[in-house]
C-alpha cells in the first residue's frame, strides 16, 4: 500500500508539475501575445501621432497642380506673422520672376536697397539689443547674389536628376537662410552675422523653412515632372513612418587602393499608410538607379522626382504610383562615395608596416552615421535585419557582425583581370547595430561557454599586425564577462560569435555593435611585458562595457536617443563596476565610481548648462552631445543609488524582468521602473521620475534640534543657492542615515524622503552622517561645527564612518565651499587631519580636489606657490614610505598610491622626486631599457622631465610618440609634449597639434595644453585663431563639444566669459552649444569662487606655513 501512495504521490507530482509548467508557458504566450498587441498599438498610436505632425506641419496645402503650389507657397509667406511688407513683395517678386522663367529678373537693385537688408537685420540677430547699422549691409552684393541664384538655376537645369548636382550646389541650394547662404560668405570685413538656425524668431524659421521648401519643389520641377505632394516637411527631424524596414540586403565593394567604396542596397519595406512618397537618410553619397517594386501591383517602379537634402540628411524620392498600406515594397539604391579619415560612417584608418602606409576600413554608425554609408532609416526605433555582402581585394579581411557564409573569388568587367578579388557573404544579421570592416586584420581567439545552454561561442580579437600582440588581456575579460552576464540576466547572448576590431583611428572609446564590438588602441591594448594598474583597469571596464551593451542596446534598444542611459547607464554600472568587482574584488570598483562616476557627474550638473538624463533630442547636432558625463555617469550613478536601496540582487532580477519583456524591442524609461518595481514591490517609478526626467540634483541641507534632524532639499548649483526659478524639483531620495545606537554599533536607517522637508528623530549628541557609503546622488551640508566633528570622526584609525563616506565627505566639503556654502578654509582642514590617511581611494579625491583648488587660483602666484608646499608635505612623506619601484607583490592599493604619490609631489615641485625621476629617464635614454620607468610611472616621469628640461627631453619625447611601444606610452608622451615651459618648444607644439596630429589624438593635445598654466591662454587663443579649420576638421565628431570646453573652461574671469561669448556671438554653435554653455558656466564659476574665497584661501595658506615653520 506505501508503495502504491508513493506512486500515487510521484504521479500526482507529476502532474502538478506538468500542469504548473503549462502555466508557465500559457503566461509566457499571454505576455508575449499582450506584449506584441501593445507593440501593435504603440505603433499604431506613432503612426496617428506622425499623421498629425504632418497635418500641423503641413503649412501649405500644395496640390499637385504647379500653379496651385506657386499661389499656396505666396498665401503661406504671407501668413507669417511679423513679416514686414518689403519681404513678402520680395518673395512674391520671386515666384512671379520664375513664372516668366528668368530667375535673374527678380533682383532689381531697389530690393537689395530695402528688402534684403531688412530681412538680415530683422530676422538674423540672436541679441535684438546689438544693433547693426543699415550701411553695414552694404557688402550684400547685388552681383553676387544675382551670380549665385543664376549658378543655381543653371545647375539644375544642366541635369536629369538633382542626385547629379555637385554636392556644394546641392548643399547651398536647399537653404536659402542667411545662417549658411553662401553670399554671406564671400564678403571681408563687413561680414553679414550667421546666426545660430535654431535660436531664430518664430517668424523668421517660419520664414525661411518656407524658402528652403519652395527651393526644394523648384529643384524637383526643373527635371521635367510636376511634384505630387510632399508626404513629409523638410523640417521634420524624425522620419515619416509612411513606411518602415524590416530587411536590409547590403552589398559593398571596398576598393583600398582607391579609397572609395559603392555598393547596392535592397530594402524590404512595410507601408504603414498610403503614400506616394519614399523619404529615407543619405549623406554625403552619390546615389543613382534607384528603383522599387511592390506587391500591389507587376514591374518595376522609377521615382518620378528625387531630392537629396543635405540639411536633413534625407533623400526624398516621389512616385506616381501610390503605394497602399499594409503593401509591401522592395527598394532598390545603388550608392558610392569616396572614403575619409574622419572615423564616421564609413571610413579608413592606416598603419605602417615596413615603413610602408597601409589601410583599412571600419563603420562608426552611432548616433547618425549610417546614412553615410549607405541609404538607411537611421533611427533606433526603426531596428531591421541586415544581410551584408562584402567585396574586396583577395588579400584582405572581411569582418561584419555574423559569421561568414561564404567566400569566394569575385570577378567584374570593371576588374582589371590581373587583380584579384573576392565577395563575402555574411549570415543574417539581428535587428540593430550593423558593422564592417576590411583590411589586413590578423586575429586571436578564445571561447566561453554559455551556462544557459552550454554552447560553445568563439571569441576573437582582430587587429593589424603592429597590436595584435598586446589584446590578450581584453580577449581575457570578455571571456570572463560574458558567462557573468547570461547569468546575472538570465539571458543567453544570442549571436553566434563575438569579434572585437581594434582601431588606430576611432572617435570615440569603443563601440557596442553586435557581434563586432570596435574601439580604439588604448581601449583594448596592453602590454604584456610591462603591466600597469590603470592601463589593466582601463582595458577591463571598456571591454566589459561594451559586452554589456550586447543586453543593453543591442538585444533591448532605447525607443529614442532621449533614452540613451537606458544604454550608456547600465553599460557603466554593469560593466565597469558589478562585474568587473567580481573579477577583480581588490580593485575596489564599487567605491572608484564615487571618484571616477559620481563626483565627476555631480560637478556638471551642478551648472545651470546641464541637461536632465532624460533629454529631448531634436537633431543630430543635440544627439552627438549627449554623450557626455550625464548619460553615463550619472545615469550609472542614479541606477547604483537605485540598486542599493532596492537590493543588489533584487535589482538585477528587476532588470532580468525588463529585458525579457523587450527582447529584441525598443524600450522607455517606464519599462525599467516596471521591472524592478515588479521584482521590489515598491513604486520605482514615482520615485525615480524626477532623477531621470529633471536636470539637477539636491543639496540636502541639515539642522539639529534637541533629538532630531531637520533636512530641507533645494537643487544644488555650483555658483550658489538656486532662485525659485531653478528649484522646483522635489527629489525622492533615500538618505541612508548612519547613527550609532545604544551599544554603540554603527547602524543605518533606509529612509526614503519624498517632501521638501522632513525631521527626522536623532540622537545628535553621538556621531551620525547622512548618505552612509556614498550611494546616493546629492550632497549634504552640515552645520560648521557639526562638520568639524564629523572630520575628527574621519580622521579616526578606527572611525565609525568607512572609506567610501571618507571620500564622500572630501568631494562633498571642496564643492559646497567652491559653491560658497562654507568656507574653503573648512575643506583644507579636513585634508589636513586625513593626512595620516592609507586607502588611495580617499587620496585620489583629496588629490583631485587640490588640484581643482590650484587651476581656480592659477594667477595668484603666492597662492599657487603656498598650495604646492602643502601638497608636498602631503605626498612626500608618502614617497618616502612607498618607494619607486613596483613589485608584483604589491597590492592594487599600494600600486596606486605610489604612482599618485610620485605624482603629486612632481606636480607640486618636489625636488628630490623631480631629480629622480630625471635620473631615470637618462638611464633609458641612455641605455634603451625602460625598466626602470613603471608603466603606471610613464606619464609622471615623461611630464616631468620636458617641465623641467629642454630641447633635448622634448626631442626623445617626441620621438616616443612618433613611434610608442604601447598606446598608453603614446598618451604618455602626448601629455609630455604639452607640458613644457620654453617659449619656442611651446610654438613647436601648438603647430605639431595642429597639423601633424592625428584626429583621434588632437582633443588629448588640446586637453593637456589647457591644463599647462604657461600654455591655458595661449589655448584658447590658438582654438579661436584656428577656429574655422578645427570647425571643419571635426564638425562631423563627436569630440567637438568637449575640444570647445576643454579650450576656455580653465578660464577663470569675468572678462574671460565675455571675451569668449563675444567670438561665439556670430557663430553657428549648434553643433556645441552644449559644451560651450558649459565651459562659460566653469568660467564664471571659478569667477565666482575667486572673489568670494581668495582672502580666506590666502590666511589659511598662511597660518599652515607658519605653524608648518616652512
Amino acid at each position: 500500500m506505501e508503495e502504491i501512495v508513493k506512486v500515487l504521490d510521484s504521479i500526482q507530482d507529476v502532474i502538478a508539475s506538468n500542469i504548473a509548467n503549462k502555466s508557465r508557458a500559457v503566461r509566457s504566450d499571454v505576455r508575449i501575445a499582450r506584449n506584441k498587441l501593445l507593440h501593435e498599438a504603440i505603433t499604431d498610436l506613432e503612426v496617428m501621432r506622425e499623421e498629425c505632425t504632418e497635418n500641423l506641419n503641413n503649412l501649405f496645402a500644395l496640390e499637385t497642380e504647379y500653379a496651385s503650389i506657386q499661389r499656396k507657397v505666396v498665401n503661406g509667406f504671407e501668413l507669417v506673422s511679423d513679416v514686414n511688407s518689403d519681404i513678402c513683395k520680395f518673395l512674391k517678386q520671386t515666384i512671379s520672376a520664375h513664372d516668366q522663367g528668368s530667375i535673374t529678373k527678380i533682383m532689381p537693385q531697389s530690393l537689395f536697397d530695402t528688402a534684403i537688408p531688412d530681412i538680415f537685420l530683422k530676422y538674423t540677430r540672436l541679441n535684438p539689443s546689438r544693433t547693426r547699422k543699415p550701411e553695414q549691409t552694404s557688402s550684400l552684393s547685388h552681383t553676387v547674389w544675382r551670380k549665385w541664384l543664376l549658378r543655381q538655376q543653371t545647375a539644375i537645369s544642366a541635369t536629369r536628376s538633382p542626385f547629379q548636382i555637385g554636392y556644394k550646389s546641392a548643399h547651398d541650394l536647399a537653404q536659402l537662410n542667411p545662417d549658411r547662404f553662401s553670399p554671406g560668405r564671400v564678403t571681408q570685413k563687413k561680414r553679414v552675422h550667421k546666426r545660430r538656425w535654431n535660436e531664430l524668431p518664430t517668424a523668421a524659421s517660419s520664414l525661411l523653412n518656407s524658402c528652403r521648401l519652395y527651393c526644394s519643389l523648384h529643384a524637383m520641377s526643373s527635371v521635367g515632372s510636376a511634384p505630387a505632394k510632399p508626404d513629409v516637411p523638410l523640417t521634420e527631424h524624425r522620419l515619416p513612418l509612411d513606411v518602415k524596414p524590416s530587411h536590409y540586403d547590403i552589398t559593398v565593394r571596398t576598393d583600398l587602393e582607391k579609397l572609395v567604396f559603392d555598393g547596392t542596397a535592397v530594402v524590404d519595406l512595410e507601408v504603414l499608410k498610403d503614400t506616394t512618397s519614399i523619404v529615407f537618410h543619405a549623406s554625403e553619397m552619390d546615389l543613382k538607379d534607384v528603383s522599387a517594386t511592390s506587391n500591389n501591383f507587376d514591374g518595376e517602379v522609377k521615382p518620378t522626382s528625387q531630392l537629396l537634402d543635405p540639411i536633413t540628411e534625407r533623400a526624398i524620392l516621389q512616385f506616381s504610383t501610390p503605394f497602399t498600406a499594409r503593401s509591401k515594397i522592395q527598394l532598390k539604391v545603388n550608392f558610392g562615395a569616396s572614403l575619409t579619415g574622419n572615423m564616421m560612417g564609413y571610413y579608413y584608418s592606416s598603419w605602417e608596416e615596413n615603413d610602408k602606409k597601409k589601410y583599412y576600413t571600419l563603420t562608426q554608425f552611432e548616433p547618425t552615421a549610417a546614412r553615410r554609408a549607405f541609404p538607411c532609416w537611421d533611427e533606433p526605433l526603426l531596428k531591421a535585419t541586415y544581410t551584408i555582402t562584402l567585396i574586396s581585394r583577395d588579400d584582405t579581411v572581411n569582418l561584419s557582425n555574423m559569421p561568414a557564409v561564404s567566400e569566394e573569388p569575385y570577378t567584374s568587367s570593371e576588374i582589371p583581370a590581373e587583380e584579384k578579388w573576392k565577395i563575402t557573404k555574411f549570415e543574417r544579421t539581428p535587428r540593430y547595430l550593423v558593422a564592417f570592416a576590411n583590411g589586413n586584420f590578423e586575429h586571436i581567439e578564445s571561447s566561453y561557454v554559455s551556462p544557459l545552454s552550454g554552447k560553445t561561442r568563439p571569441l576573437r580579437i582582430y587587429a593589424t599586425a603592429d597590436y595584435i600582440h598586446q589584446a590578450e588581456f581584453a580577449l581575457d575579460i570578455k571571456r570572463k564577462v560574458l558567462p557573468l552576464y547570461e547569468q546575472m540576466f538570465d539571458v543567453e547572448y544570442p549571436l553566434p560569435k563575438l569579434d572585437t576590431l581594434i582601431a588606430s583611428d576611432f572617435d570615440a572609446g569603443a563601440m557596442e555593435n553586435w557581434g563586432l564590438i570596435t574601439g580604439r588602441t588604448t581601449a583594448f591594448c596592453l602590454d604584456p611585458k610591462k603591466v600597469g594598474v590603470a592601463a589593466q583597469q582601463r582595458v577591463a571596464t571598456v571591454q566589459s562595457h561594451e559586452v554589456a551593451h550586447m543586453w543593453f542596446g543591442d538585444i533591448t534598444t532605447m525607443a529614442w536617443w532621449d533614452n540613451l542611459y537606458l544604454n550608456e547607464g547600465f553599460a557603466t554600472l554593469m560593466g565597469e563596476v558589478i562585474t568587473i568587482g567580481i573579477i577583480f574584488p581588490e580593485w575596489k570598483v564599487y567605491s572608484n565610481f564615487i571618484n571616477e562616476h559620481l563626483n565627476h557627474a555631480l560637478d556638471l550638473d551642478s551648472k545651470l548648462s546641464s541637461h536632465p538624463i532624460e533629454v529631448e533630442c531634436p537633431d543630430a547636432n543635440q544627439i552627438n552631445q549627449i554623450f557626455d558625463a550625464l548619460s553615463y555617469s550619472k545615469a550609472g550613478s542614479v541606477l547604483m543609488m537605485l540598486s542599493a536601496f532596492v537590493g543588489e540582487e533584487t535589482f538585477l532580477r528587476g532588470v532580468s524582468i525588463y529585458l525579457k519583456r523587450h527582447l529584441y524591442a525598443n524600450s522607455i524609461s517606464k519599462d525599467l521602473w516596471d521591472g524592478i518595481g515588479e521584482a521590489s514591490g515598491k513604486d520605482i517609478t514615482t520615485m525615480m521620475d524626477n532623477w531621470v526626467s529633471k536636470m539637477g540634483f539636491p543639496l540636502l541641507t541639515v539642522t539639529e534640534k534637541d533629538g532630531s534632524i531637520h533636512i530641507r532639499q533645494d537643487r544644488f548649483l555650483e555658483t550658489g543657492p538656486a532662485s525659485d526659478k531653478d528649484n522646483q524639483t522635489v527629489w525622492q531620495i533615500p538618505l541612508n542615515i548612519a547613527s550609532v545606537d545604544s551599544n554603540g554599533k554603527l547602524k543605518v536607517d533606509p529612509i526614503l524622503m519624498t517632501e521638501k522637508e522632513v525631521t527626522v528623530p536623532l540622537d545628535t549628541s553621538k556621531p551620525f552622517k547622512l548618505n552612509s557609503g556614498t550611494t546616493g546622488v546629492y550632497r549634504v551640508l552640515y552645520s560648521p561645527e557639526r562638520m568639524d566633528k564629523i572630520g575628527v570622526e574621519a580622521a579616526k584609525e578606527d572611525s565609525l564612518f568607512s572609506m567610501n563616506d571618507r571620500m564622500g565627505l572630501v568631494n562633498d566639503v571642496f564643492a559646497l565651499s567652491f559653491a560658497g556654502f562654507g568656507k574653503t578654509s573648512a575643506a583644507l582642514n579636513l585634508v589636513n587631519n586625513l593626512h595620516q590617511e592609507e586607502e588611495f581611494l580617499v587620496w585620489q579625491g583629496i588629490r583631485d580636489n587640490l588640484v581643482d583648488l590650484a587651476y581656480i587660483f592659477w594667477e595668484n602666484e603666492e597662492v599657487t606657490d603656498l598650495i604646492d608646499s602643502f601638497r608636498r608635505t602631503l605626498y612626500t612623506p608618502l614617497v618616502e614610505k612607498l618607494g619607486y619601484d613596483y613589485s608584483e607583490s604589491d597590492s592594487a592599493d599600494v600600486k596606486q598610491l605610489r604612482t599618485l604619490a610620485i605624482s603629486g609631489a612632481a606636480g607640486s615641485d618636489d625636488p628630490a622626486v623631480v631629480k629622480e625621476l630625471t635620473r631615470r629617464f637618462s638611464e633609458f635614454i641612455k641605455t634603451g631599457d625602460d625598466s626602470g620607468i613603471a608603466l603606471d610611472l610613464e606619464s609622471t616621469t615623461y611630464r616631468t622631465v620636458v617641465k623641467y628640461g629642454g630641447r633635448s627631453e622634448y626631442a626623445a619625447v617626441k620621438a616616443i610618440y612618433e613611434k610608442p611601444r604601447t598606446p598608453t606610452t603614446k598618451t604618455a608622451a602626448i601629455s609630455a609634449m604639452c607640458s613644457t615651459t620654453d617659449p619656442a618648444l611651446i610654438d613647436e607644439t601648438f603647430k605639431f597639434a595642429l597639423k601633424e596630429a592625428k584626429d583621434q589624438d588632437f582633443y588629448m593635445f588640446v586637453a593637456f595644453l589647457a591644463r599647462n598654466t604657461k600654455t591655458r591662454r595661449r589655448m584658447s587663443q590658438f582654438f579661436k585663431e584656428n577656429y574655422d579649420e578645427i570647425y571643419k576638421r571635426f564638425s562631423a565628431n563627436t569630440q567637438l563639444s568637449s575640444l570647445v570646453s576643454y579650450s576656455f573652461k580653465y578660464l577663470c574671469t569675468e572678462a574671460d566669459a565675455k571675451d569668449v561669448e563675444e567670438f561665439f556671438k556670430d557663430k553657428d554653435v549648434s553643433k556645441f552649444n552644449l559644451g560651450l554653455h558649459q565651459a562659460l558656466d566653469t568660467i564664471r564659476a571659478h569667477a565666482a569662487v575667486i572673489d568670494r574665497s581668495s582672502d580666506d584661501v590666502l590666511q589659511w595658506l598662511r597660518d599652515w606655513k607658519q605653524k608648518s615653520n616652512l
